[in-house]
C-alpha cells in the first residue's frame, strides 16, 4: 500500500518484480553486481510505478548531497543571473549543492530537468521568473509539485505566482504591479501624460502585472482608460530596438516611455539615439530590474530595483523552514525607484 501521499515504497517495487526488497535495493544503487534479468525486471517495476527514492530517507542513511536545482530559462540575462547567484550563496551558506539548469523558454527542456532532478533526489526545485499562464502551465506544475512533494522533495515558484494555492509549492516573488505603479506615478509627477509601456506579453504574469501596474497609476492621476498605451513586443534589447525603432517612425504623440525590463529600455535608448534624439530632454526613458549596466547606460537609466539576488536567497531560506509551515506559503518581497538621469520634467499646458 502507497503512503497517504501517495509515495510509492521500495517494497512495492520489490513485491511488483517479484524479487527481495534487498535487491531493489542493490539494482537502484548501483553499487553491487546483479544478474541482468534480474536488473532489468526491476527497473522496469520502477518505472512502471513512477518510484523515485526517498531524498529525505537517503540522507539520513549517509547516501547523497544535499542539493537545490535552480531552472532559469537564460543564464544571459543578469536578473536570471542574480537570482541563481543568490540561490547559490544561500544554498552554500547551508552545506548544500546548487545546480542551475536552462530551458530556453521551451517547456519540455523544464519537465525534463525537473523530473531529472526529482530522479537525482535534489531537495529543491526552484523554478525562476514570469511565464505564460494557460491551462498546460497549471496542469504541468501541478504534476511538478506532486511528483516532487511524492519524492520527499519541495517545488519553489521564484517570482511567479502558484497556478492554484492548494498545490504544495511555495511561492516566493516580488511586487511587480507595485514597482510599475511607482515607476509610472515617478513620470506623471514629472508632468508626463502621454506615457508608453513598452515590452507587454500578453498572459506572461510578470509582465502583465506590470502594464496593470501603469495603468493604475495613470487611473490614480485621473487620465481616461485610452491614455495608456501598450507594446506588446516582449522583452530583451532587440524588441525594445525594433519596437522603439517603428514608434519612431510615425508621429510622436507620447514624451516617455515606461520599458517592461532594463534590456528592453536599453533597446529603446538606442533607438531614440539614432533617430537624433536625446534623453531625457526629448524623450525620458525608465527600465524595470535595475540590472548592474543601468548605472552605466547613457543616461543612467531611473528604473525600479526589484531584490533579484534576495528573490534568490529568500527561495531557499524559507523552504527550508518547516514543512507544514512553508507548505503552499507565499512571501512577497518590496521594489523601491532609484532615481538617475533618464527623466526630465515636462511644462504642462493649462
Amino acid at each position: 500500500m502507497t503512503t497517504a501521499k501517495g509515495r510509492v515504497t521500495i517494497r512495492e517495487v520489490a513485491e511488483r518484480a517479484g524479487v527481495s526488497v534487498a535487491t531493489v535495493s542493490r539494482v537502484l544503487s548501483g553499487n553491487y553486481p546483479v544478474p541482468p534479468a534480474t536488473r532489468s525486471r526491476v527497473l522496469r517495476a520502477a518505472r512502471a510505478l513512477d518510484y523515485v527514492a526517498n531524498a529525505h530517507a537517503r540522507a539520513l542513511v549517509g547516501g547523497g548531497r544535499k542539493t537545490v536545482a535552480v531552472v532559469l530559462r537564460q543564464v544571459t540575462s543578469p536578473f536570471y543571473a542574480q537570482v541563481a547567484e543568490g540561490v547559490e550563496a544561500e544554498a552554500a551558506t547551508h552545506g548544500w549543492l546548487c545546480l542551475v539548469g536552462t530551458t530556453g523558454g521551451d517547456p519540455q527542456r523544464e519537465m525534463e530537468f525537473v523530473q531529472l532532478m526529482r530522479e537525482e533526489g535534489a531537495r529543491l526545485v526552484i523554478l525562476v521568473g514570469g511565464v505564460v499562464e494557460d491551462d498546460a502551465y497549471r496542469e504541468r506544475v501541478a504534476r511538478y509539485a506532486e511528483a516532487l512533494d511524492a519524492a520527499g522533495a519541495r517545488l519553489v515558484l521564484c517570482g511567479r505566482p502558484a497556478p492554484d494555492p492548494d498545490i504544495p509549492a511555495l511561492v516566493v516573488e516580488f511586487d511587480n504591479e507595485a514597482g510599475a505603479r511607482a515607476i509610472t506615478g515617478h513620470l506623471l509627477s514629472a508632468g508626463h501624460r502621454r506615457i508608453v509601456f513598452l515590452g507587454g506579453l500578453p498572459g506572461n504574469t510578470a509582465l502583465d502585472a506590470r502594464v496593470a501596474g501603469y495603468r493604475a497609476a495613470l487611473a490614480e492621476y485621473g487620465l481616461p482608460e485610452d491614455a495608456a498605451c501598450v507594446v506588446d513586443c516582449g522583452l530583451g534589447r532587440g524588441a525594445g530596438l525594433r519596437a522603439m525603432t517603428e514608434l519612431l517612425k510615425g508621429e510622436r504623440k507620447f514624451t516617455a516611455v515606461v520599458a517592461g525590463d532594463d534590456m528592453v529600455a536599453a533597446g529603446a535608448l538606442r533607438a531614440i539615439a539614432d533617430a537624433g534624439l536625446r534623453v531625457p530632454e526629448d524623450m525620458s526613458v525608465v527600465g524595470y530590474n535595475d540590472i548592474p549596466l543601468a548605472e552605466d547606460f547613457n543616461p543612467p537609466l531611473t528604473t525600479v530595483r526589484t531584490p533579484a539576488e534576495e528573490l534568490g536567497r529568500a527561495a531557499v531560506r524559507f523552504a527550508l523552514r518547516d514543512t507544514e509551515e512553508a507548505a503552499g506559503a507565499r512571501h512577497l518581497l518590496g521594489t523601491h525607484i532609484v532615481v538617475r538621469g533618464s527623466v526630465a520634467a515636462v511644462e504642462r499646458s493649462s
